[in-house]
């Protein structure tokens, strides 16, 4: 009898310490620090430069958002236009379209490297979106292709035997359509060339177009990770469909929030629905600057990360994120 008791205080024991580990083990477990356009927070966006500082700040993945040249060359810029981010309204005063606007599939690969890149701002009043980051018009810094940026980071990786990833976005597939261009198909091969297959390897796929990212897997059938990013409310609510083609959703963070009750966040149903379907969340956009119903840069990271429980995130300002999951 002795003998039995003694056995069940073992077990008992022993079942105490593995969940007690895998507690510890499921708080622990690795959220990504996604850098937003680069270390955008510093340095104009998307610039070999805060792609540079990104790298140096330990980011686990940085941001690639890519639209095609008149000749095909996948350029990283965040949109389909060129005239809130550079100087082409002086460069080339002639080359906009009737809405007023100049496009990237508009210039060559080399006429777009006439440009300088410029801190994001208002192409109608000049004004920039983020006064307090870097001036406006200082410096000298210049669009690069998807290869370029490929090559910097794998360099990287090979000096300093690191391991950073990349997470290119293809932008608006449908309008690359309508002007005879095939974005990810193009893409999808580049990556291929450098050694982006499969999950396995550090490439993280992105697009808001929904049937352009369930064509990538069905119909081009890459098998690499797919994030299929969330715009609008409505599109919270087709989880069951994207988990039939992405293995992840990139939604904006205020979809993860609900209320604020006595001090307290309660959250909306969607990081446990992805979760319950296999789906990794990558909410974005994590910004000092912009912290809008929270009171600081940590208590937006507390809530987010740790208490909404997302696997991860974009940031304008990783050096500030991977701070902040280095103390936990």
């Amino acid at each position: 009898m002795f003998f039995t008791k003694q056995k069940l205080v073992i077990l008992v024991l022993l079942v105490f310490l593995s969940c007690k580990e895998s507690i510890k083990n499921q708080s622990s477990m690795k959220k990504i620090v996604i850098a937003h356009r680069g270390a955008s927070g510093y340095l104009p966006e998307h610039t070999m430069e805060a792609k540079a500082m990104a790298y140096a700040m330990n980011s686990d993945y940085i941001e690639q958002d890519l639209v095609l040249s008149k000749d095909n060359v996948p350029v990283v810029i965040h949109d389909i236009y060129l005239d809130d981010v550079t100087n082409v309204n002086k460069v080339f005063p002639d080359r906009k379209r009737k809405d007023g606007r100049f496009y990237v599939i508009d210039f060559t690969f080399d006429e777009l490297q006439r440009l300088q890149v410029i801190e994001r701002f208002d192409p109608k009043t000049g004004k920039q979106f983020y006064p307090k980051r870097f001036p406006k018009g200082k410096g000298n810094f210049k669009l690069h292709s998807l290869q370029q940026e490929i090559e910097l980071i794998q360099g990287l990786n090979y000096s300093t035997g690191k391991d950073i990833g990349i997470y290119p976005e293809i932008k608006n597939p449908k309008f690359h359509h309508q002007n005879g261009k095939d974005i990810a198909k193009i893409t999808i091969n580049i990556l291929s060339q450098y050694g982006y297959k499969t999950k396995k390897d550090k490439c993280i796929f992105q697009c808001f177009d929904a049937k352009g990212l369930e064509r990538v897997r069905k119909e081009l059938k890459s098998d690499l990770f797919l994030v299929q990013l969330i715009e609008f409310e409505e599109e919270t609510k087709k989880l069951k469909h994207f988990a039939t083609y992405a293995d992840g959703i990139g939604p904006w963070y205020k979809q993860v929030l609900d209320k604020k009750e006595a001090g307290k966040w309660e959250f909306t149903s969607l990081v446990e629905d992805a979760h319950t379907l296999g789906l990794k969340v990558h909410p974005y956009t994590f910004r000092v600057d912009q912290l809008d119903e929270f009171s600081s840069f940590e208590e937006m990271m507390k809530v987010l990360l740790i208490d909404a429980n997302v696997d991860g995130g974009f940031t304008d300002f990783p050096d500030k994120m991977v701070a902040f999951l280095t103390k936990k």
